[in-house]
Order: structure tokens, then sequence, then C-alpha cells
């Protein structure tokens, strides 16, 4: 939106409709410490932040993002977005996970705004009308197969038209990756079906570098910590520690002394609505009467293509880390400006997308005038794109796709999953290296799209599979401090 607004001509190239894309699945809420609800400060945000990352953020980043939240949170209320509100009008902002008062001493704050449990799609929502507003031209249901590259400067991708199987060639003087992370590459994961990793793959094919691939969120009850209060109980009996949050709903929503067991019909109608209709539907649970059950799963990945605070891809070259790859940039999921660290914090993921996406569309306006000719692009720029193609559309293999992916969706599951045993990894990746030499058979046009879908997802797993569990013995224990960051209740079985 802010490129097209910009007076830019802005293409969103998109394999689903923009407002289906995964950030519409967003319920928890957007943090910014606006101060409307409690006391609070940009600093005691970037506390948290760095402290929740397992102090491996970027600190630099991490400053810049929790100072621009609160002017991000604004901007979004002017374009639309429907917040909940106070009684006063203001946003209304409610407690999360982690989110602490005084530089971390309490008491606990009320920092994440919110639409609801919709916040996420009441965003994309808003986000998607001021793009048309602004005349960005929108391409539904083509894939990007492949980054357009010229001695180390992006100038465009090649796209798959789903609809017809036509190839496209994009020249742009700057390409935005938001392809979302690749939580699919595990079976059991809340990512939507569509994150595959797909920009992360294009990044490797290019030969530039992924970062912090080894962190990756677990959390037992991501879904379930939308309530009013840290204190949750078991289905059967017992309060569980600070550390474990939660394996009941109920627990949540009821206010201390209210009595434990039924949750209140108003506040899981005004605060939780899509969780309580998700839960009837998906579990035969009504949850007025009773506990929800969770289980443990990948829901966020840290690691991603790495950027600075200005959205622009970066990579080492002739000594220095932070050079900039001309023409490429990445934001939210996709990217790594390493302000998560380890380990994100609760509701820093929209606030993540939309602050370093604002950073993006301002860095971009800054660099680039509208009207700005384009030079010719390198003669075979596609060659890369339509080979892989032509050999997937000429395999003979005996395999499906779809056999391939559940085998190796489940290999990271067994192998890459909160606790990773000493040696584990490596079998995984043993595993998963047996899966890609296995060749999958010949394809139509409608498998073309799941066949690139899995390939981001094999790029996914590869690197996430080997991040921390390589020839450096050093690096055997931090391939475990994101998987077990949100799960250091569960007993080692």
């Amino acid at each position: 939106m802010g490129i097209a607004e910009a007076g830019l001509k802005t293409a969103c190239i998109t394999k689903v409709f923009p407002t289906r894309s995964h950030t519409v699945a967003a319920q928890g809420g957007i943090a910014a410490s606006l101060g409307n609800n409690t006391p609070d400060h940009w600093s005691w945000h970037m506390y948290d932040t760095v402290k929740g990352s397992d102090w491996l953020g970027d600190q630099d980043a991490i400053e810049y993002l929790c100072r621009e939240a609160p002017q991000a949170v604004y901007e979004l209320e002017h374009a639309g977005v429907p917040f909940s509100r106070n009684a006063d009008g203001t946003i209304y902002q409610r407690p999360f996970g982690g989110h602490m008062q005084n530089m971390g001493e309490g008491p606990p704050v009320q920092r994440t705004c919110a639409a609801a449990d919709r916040t996420g799609h009441a965003m994309l929502h808003a986000l998607y009308q001021q793009s048309l507003k602004y005349d960005a031209d929108f391409y539904v249901e083509y894939f990007a197969l492949d980054l357009i590259m010229e001695n180390g400067v992006c100038r465009g991708v090649i796209a798959l038209c789903m609809e017809d199987g036509s190839i496209h060639r994009f020249r742009a003087h700057n390409v935005v990756l938001a392809t979302g992370g690749y939580g699919r590459c595990y079976f059991s994961a809340t990512s939507a079906h569509t994150c595959t990793g797909d920009g992360n793959a294009m990044v490797l094919r290019a030969g530039l570098p992924l970062q912090d691939m080894e962190f990756v969120a677990v959390p037992p009850d991501r879904h379930l910590r939308r309530g009013r209060a840290d204190h949750r109980r078991r289905a059967r009996r017992g309060r569980l520690s600070d550390q474990f949050r939660g394996r009941a709903l109920h627990g949540a929503l009821c206010p201390l002394g209210e009595g434990p067991g039924v949750a209140r019909r108003r506040v899981l109608a005004e605060r939780l609505p899509c969780i309580t209709e998700t839960g009837k539907i998906f579990a035969g649970v009504d949850l007025t009467r009773q506990a929800l059950p969770v289980t443990p799963t990948v829901h966020y990945n840290m690691g991603g293509i790495p950027t600075n605070y200005h959205g622009e891809v970066v990579c080492l070259k002739d000594g220095n880390p932070d050079h900039v790859v001309p023409g490429l940039f990445a934001v939210g999921e996709a990217a790594c400006v390493s302000v998560h660290g380890a380990n994100r914090l609760g509701s820093n993921s929209l606030i993540d997308l939309v602050v370093f996406g604002r950073a993006t569309g301002l860095r971009i306006k800054d660099q680039l005038k509208p009207g700005t000719p384009h030079n010719p692009l390198p003669k075979g720029s596609e060659e890369l794109a339509l080979s892989r193609l032509d050999r997937f559309r000429n395999a003979n293999g005996a395999t499906p796709t779809a056999k391939l992916r559940t085998e190796m969706q489940r290999t990271m599951q067994k192998h890459c999953a909160v606790f990773p045993r000493l040696g584990a990894a490596d079998r995984g990746r043993g595993e998963d290296e047996g899966h890609l030499r296995r060749d999958a058979g010949r394809v139509g046009q409608g498998s073309l799209a799941d066949l690139e879908h899995r390939h981001g997802r094999d790029a996914g797993a590869r690197q996430s599979d080997g991040a921390g569990d390589g020839d450096d013995p050093g690096r055997r224990e931090p391939q475990g401090i994101a998987r077990r960051a949100h799960a250091r209740g569960f007993p080692r079985a």
C-alpha cells in the first residue's frame, strides 16, 4: 500500500486471493505501547522483546520496532482497521504473555491492540481496500517461481499463472518478498497449507543465504492465550506454572473469585468469537462448559531471509555481513530482521509485519522516482524457472507428490520436534535427503503448484534441520532453544 501511495506502479503477485493470505488468521492482536489501558512505554516493550528473544535479538532493530509501533498502529486505525474500543473510545488493549511494566518487574501490561480475535482479518481487509484505492495491480493466483538476478542485482520475478499455465516475466526496480513462513514443512502446524516457504526457496536458488533457521516456535497453547489472566487450569485439575500456560480455555476467562469451570458467555462473545466457533466445529467442544484440549504445534518461524530494519535483504560479501542486495526486500515471517531472536514474543508478529513493511515502503519511496525507465532484462532470465518446470512436467517417477510431502512433514515432526535429541537431526536430514532423491511422477498443470509448494517446504526443512546440528558441536545445544522456548513445562519423555 505504501509503495502504491507514493505513486509508484505496484504489482502484487499472489497465489491466493489477497484477503485469504495467512495474515487473516492472526487472532491475538498487535503489540504497541499506546498506554490506553495501563501505563506503558516503548522501552518496556523493547525490554520484553529482547528478553523474549532469549537475548539473541538484534537490539537496534528491536528499538526501531518498539519506537515505531504506536505510530504504525495509529496509521492502521486511520486506514480503517476496526479495533475494539474502550469506553472512552480509545483502542482496546489486552494483556498478553510476556508483556510487563517497569522493565520486566511487573505488573503485567495491557499492550496488545485487538479487533476481537479477528485482528489479522480486520487488518488484511482494510489494507487491501487501501491498496485498491491507490491503484495497485493484483495478479491473483499467480505463483512466483524464481527471482531474476543479474550481477547480484534483483531485476524481477518469473511467475506461473495457475489458471491457464502460462509463464510470465515481471520486470521490477524492486522486489518485495512477503511470502510468509515455512511451517508446513512440519506435519502439525497452525500455518495455512499455503505457508510453504516459497520466498525462502527462491532466495536459496538465487545463491543467497537464510538466517536463524533453527529457531522454530512450538507453543502448547498459542491460540488459547487470548483471555484475561495468565492463570490456566488443566483440563482435569490443578494450576499450571507460569512458564507453561495452559490446557484449558475456560480457566483463562473466569476472573478469580468467580469460580472455576465455566467461562462467561459475554467474554467469549466479545473477545474470542472465532476461537469459540472453531472449538465447536473442529473439536465438538462447547467452551462455555468444557475445556479445549491443546497440543504443541509449530506456530512461527523466527528464521528467514536476512534483512536490515529498512527491509533490504543483506548478505555477506567481501567481509561485510550487511552488504545490501540491490533491488530485493523481504518483510514479515519470510524475513529475518532478527527482532525475534530465538523466540518471538506474543503479538509481536503483526507489528513486525506492519512496522518493517512500512519501513520498506518508505525506503523504496526515497530511492525510486515514479516513471524511472527499466533497463532490458538479461538474456535467458527465464531459463532457471523453465528448466525446473520442464523437469517436473517430464518426470517419470512412481511416487506421488502428496506422498513425498507427507513423508517429509512426518520426518520433521519426528526428528526436529520440541526436544530434539543428539543425532536426531542427523537422522532426520538423512531421511529428508532420501525423500528429495525420489522422483515424483509425471504431473499435470494442476499439480505444478503443489510441486512448487513441496520444493519450498523442502528448502525450509533442510535449512531448519541442519542449522542447529551440524559438524560444530557448539551448535548442538542452540538447535533446541526455540523449540523449547514455549515448552519448558513439558517433561522430557
